[in-house]
């Protein structure tokens, strides 16, 4: 996968990413996650990757500061069609190569995003940067099951898979053993498909 690719590949499905990626068992999961988020008065969040604004939908953006970020200008578009009365901030932005200032954002949310980006050691690394002393990543996401290999039939499938934009063999594990140094692990809850996808907090050392 590369970001020209992808950016070709988000261009097609723009029109149809909330037909399969915004209800059924997918909206429930969404919803999952953000039950579990306490978003307080003026604090400042990142959402990464945040496509066509589906994880706006569910939460009240009113008295907090977002900030929503994707590489694919006709994501973003979808997106700022829907909020274009609020005050989010839509940024066409490298998911790997952020502008913001280190311990910029209280909370930063990713949705989808660790499993499609080239290189998500580099994705990782960037949200890790961003994101305040004590604050907090949220993680949405599919990887690899814990404690489990890919599947003889998901390794095969998984270079086939990667042309439509996205990688089924990714390992959590292996991400956060990279930056275990700098960050805890609160939660990681199974929420989707045997828990293919899995809905992981993390907080940034003090």
């Amino acid at each position: 996968m590369n970001n020209t690719w992808n950016k070709f590949i988000y261009k097609i499905g723009s029109p149809i990413y909330d037909t399969f990626f915004n209800k059924g068992v997918f909206l429930k999961a969404r919803k999952q996650v953000f039950k579990g988020i306490e978003f307080q008065p003026e604090q400042k969040i990142l959402f990464v990757g945040v496509g066509t604004g589906a994880d706006l939908e569910l939460i009240d953006h009113s008295q907090v500061e977002i900030t929503a970020i994707d590489y694919s200008p006709d994501m973003l578009y979808k997106a700022k069609q829907k909020f274009k009365n609020s005050s989010i901030e839509f940024v066409e932005m490298d998911a790997e190569n952020m502008t913001f200032p280190n311990e910029s954002f209280d909370i930063v949310v990713a949705s989808l995003i660790l499993s499609v980006v080239p290189n998500v050691d580099k994705c990782f690394q960037e949200m890790v940067r961003v994101v305040k002393r004590e604050g907090q990543i949220v993680v949405f996401d599919k990887f690899v099951p814990k404690d489990k290999d890919l599947s003889i039939v998901k390794k095969f499938i998984r270079p086939i898979v990667s042309v439509l934009g996205t990688d089924i063999g990714v390992r959590f594990e292996d991400i956060f053993s990279k930056r275990s140094n700098e960050v805890i692990l609160v939660k990681d809850n199974e929420v989707m498909l045997d828990g293919m996808y899995r809905n992981i907090v993390i907080t940034k050392c003090s």
